[in-house]
C-alpha cells in the first residue's frame, strides 16, 4: 500500500499527488512514469513523474480528472492509500551534452515537461520554456518554469492570460530571428506535438515528442500503447516514451487514441452515479 502524503488541486481540473514510494524515488529519472491502481477493482492508468524527493521517499505525479479512474485517484484524500504504484517504467528523457534547448509543454503535459526542464536547468543548460493552456483559469506551474528556465514564454487560446495564439507562435519567431536549439523536446496534446514538429523540421532542429498512449500493463506485453515510428511499430511503455518527432505517424496515434473514448465515457457516467448514491 502507497500513502498519499499530499494533495493539491492545480486547476479545476487537474490534481497534484505525491506519493510515498520510497524505492522508486530513489531510481526514477526524467521522463519516466510509473502505473497506479486507485483501488484493488481498479483501471491500471500511467502517470509520468512530474518529481521525486528522494530524502522524504516521495513521487509526485500531476493528473487530469477526465474519466472513472481519474475520478477515482481524486476522490483519494490525503493520508489514504492506494493499493499499486509500479516503476519507474519507461526510458528516461536523453539530456547529457545538451547546451540549449526548448521545452514546449502543453495543458497537463506541462507537468511532465516541468521535470525535463528542471533536469536540464541543473545541468547547466538554457532552458527556453514555452507553455500553453486554453484559458487562465487552466494554468498550471506557472512559478516552477519560471524557475527552471532562462525564458518563458506563456500562451493561451483566447488571451485571456500572456500571450494570445498556441506554443508554435513565439517557437517559430524564435527560429525564425536566427535562434539556434540543440533539440526541441514537446509534450502535451497530440495535435499540439504535430503542429510543434511540423514548425521545426523545416529547420532541421532535433525535436523529441513525450507519448503517452493507452497503456496496461507498461512491460511491452499487451501492445496497447503502439505507435508507428518511421513506418515501424514501437511500443511506447518500453521503446519510449520519447521518440523523433519527424518520424512520428501522429495522425494514426491520434485515431488509436480516439478509440476508448466512448469506454471512458461510460466509466466516467458510472463513477459519478456511484458517488451520487453514496452521498445520497
Amino acid at each position: 500500500m502507497f500513502l498519499i502524503k499530499k494533495k493539491r488541486s492545480l486547476n479545476p481540473t487537474v490534481t497534484l499527488m505525491e506519493i510515498e514510494a520510497p524505492f522508486i524515488a530513489k531510481k526514477a529519472l526524467a521522463g519516466q512514469f510509473i502505473i497506479l491502481r486507485a483501488d484493488e477493482r481498479g483501471e491500471r492508468i500511467p502517470l509520468t513523474v512530474a518529481g521525486t524527493d528522494k530524502e522524504n521517499g516521495t513521487v509526485t505525479v500531476i493528473f487530469q480528472v477526465v474519466g472513472g479512474a481519474t475520478m477515482a485517484l481524486n476522490s483519494k484524500s490525503e493520508g489514504e492509500y492506494i493499493p499499486d504504484f509500479a516503476g519507474p517504467l519507461g526510458k528516461p528523457t536523453e539530456l547529457d551534452g545538451l547546451k540549449k534547448v526548448a521545452v514546449v509543454g502543453g495543458g497537463v503535459g506541462c507537468a511532465i515537461a516541468l521535470p525535463v526542464a528542471r533536469r536540464l536547468h541543473e545541468l547547466g543548460c538554457e532552458v527556453t520554456s514555452i507553455v500553453g493552456f486554453r484559458n487562465k483559469d487552466l494554468v498550471i506551474l506557472e512559478d516552477e518554469f519560471k524557475a527552471a528556465s532562462n525564458r518563458m514564454y506563456m500562451v493561451t487560446d483566447d488571451g485571456s492570460y500572456g500571450e494570445k495564439g498556441n506554443v508554435c507562435m513565439p517557437l517559430i519567431r524564435l527560429l525564425e530571428s536566427g535562434e539556434k536549439f540543440d533539440e526541441v523536446i514537446t509534450i502535451g496534446p497530440l495535435i499540439m506535438m504535430k503542429f510543434v514538429a511540423q514548425a521545426t523540421k523545416p529547420y532541421g532542429v532535433k525535436t523529441v515528442a513525450s507519448m503517452n498512449p493507452i497503456m496496461i500493463d507498461g512491460t511491452g506485453m499487451c501492445g496497447g500503447c503502439r505507435l508507428t515510428v518511421g513506418g515501424e511499430m514501437k511500443f511506447a511503455c518500453v521503446d519510449g516514451p520519447d521518440f523523433d518527432a519527424h518520424l512520428i505517424d501522429f495522425d494514426s496515434a491520434m485515431k488509436r487514441s480516439k478509440t476508448y473514448a466512448e469506454f471512458e465515457s461510460r466509466a466516467r457516467e458510472k463513477h459519478c452515479n456511484l458517488f451520487q448514491k453514496e452521498i445520497n
